[in-house]
């Protein structure tokens, strides 16, 4: 007889409470969708503040729009970034970029990059367009390739769209070791195109170089929807291309912004996060490196340096916001405004 395998639980939390329960224990009203864009469909999430005990809506005072890094999705443990953006008293949204989770795409396949980015990009704006949060300050926040999207993103909105940029470990630059071979992609390219999609780029085990704490290595592993397969040619391509033009863009960044990243990150070089803090034009802009952590400063470190990151993402997202807010704060009835809104 074989051996029965294991099913992996439903949500990272375990098969129980179910989402209702779990998010109402965690301040938090969780809202699902698919979105349309002209790049193919993308899954959604939004988180807004509610009050634990009574389950009423609570006033938000600003909007932020998350993208989770390569591979991942924006459920699973990425999701808790965005509660606590909410417990903070902020509506945040996610979308699953395009290849990615639940959204349209070859799984891990992104050999268009601005197609991957302009997914995200616009539900971002149809949210961030809509009336009941128009009036209210925006940010971008983006980890690792999410960071990189969220840079794309920016470059591509129109002017004074988004109040501030925040970025946890992005990849605008590859350590040595993660980059791809040149020679590789100069022989699949003679292809013509034909291996673009292939899984054949060399796994540079990217998770174990991510997350330190074991436990929640064991948690990010068991997600059902994690891209576990080689880099496939195209991806690796493109990211390499995009990285370069990214920091030839740093100059036109004007937009307070707050990036920080490990120094012991195996993923993304922690040089372009301080090329990204020495080129930029923004006047308000904040660096901070954590002396030996590693790739993932959330959601792969141990309980205290994850508080850590989140004080620092939370001071300075509370001080942006009153120093360029406009003092606006509301009380938004997700199941009847929003969604009026969104038939409107």
């Amino acid at each position: 007889m074989g051996t029965e395998v294991p099913q992996p639980p439903r949500f990272f939390w375990g098969d129980q409470p179910e989402e209702i329960e779990f998010y109402t224990s965690q301040g938090v009203k969780n809202r699902q969708a698919y979105h349309q864009t002209p790049y193919g469909r993308v899954f959604t999430q939004s988180f807004h503040p509610i009050d634990r005990e009574t389950g009423e809506d609570l006033p938000i005072k600003g909007t932020v729009y998350l993208t989770h890094g390569y591979g991942s999705d924006s459920g699973w443990l990425f999701q808790s970034i965005a509660i606590a953006f909410a417990n903070w008293g902020y509506a945040a949204f996610c979308a699953d970029m395009i290849g990615h989770g639940r959204s349209d795409g070859l799984r891990c396949y992104m050999g268009d990059f601005e197609a991957v980015a302009g997914a995200s990009l616009h539900y971002f704006l149809s949210v961030r367009k809509n009336p009941v949060y128009a009036d209210l300050p925006a940010y971008l926040f983006g980890e690792s390739m999410g960071g990189a999207a969220t840079m794309m993103m920016y470059l591509r909105s129109p002017p004074d769209t988004w109040t501030g940029l925040m970025f946890t470990a992005p990849l605008f630059m590859m350590p040595e070791d993660m980059k791809p071979s040149k020679l590789r992609l100069f022989l699949f390219g003679l292809l013509f195109g034909m291996a673009d999609t292939w899984q054949a780029m060399p796994d540079k085990k990217m998770v174990g170089k991510s997350v330190r704490d074991p436990d929640r290595l064991r948690i990010i592993a068991s997600n059902p929807r994690r891209y576990a397969g080689p880099p496939r040619v195209g991806t690796m391509r493109e990211l390499a291309r995009i990285c370069e033009y990214i920091r030839e863009n740093f100059p036109k960044v004007n937009t307070p912004f707050l990036t920080v990243h490990g120094t012991e990150d195996g993923v993304t070089d922690p040089e372009g996060s301080k090329m990204f803090y020495e080129k930029a034009s923004s006047e308000d802009k904040s660096l901070i490196l954590y002396e030996g952590m590693y790739h993932s400063l959330v959601q792969g470190e141990s309980e205290e340096n994850r508080n850590r990151v989140l004080k620092d993402l939370r001071e300075w997202i509370d001080d942006r916001t009153k120093r360029y807010g406009n003092g606006v704060s509301k009380v938004v009835n997700v199941d009847r405004d929003v969604a009026a809104s969104d038939t409107a």
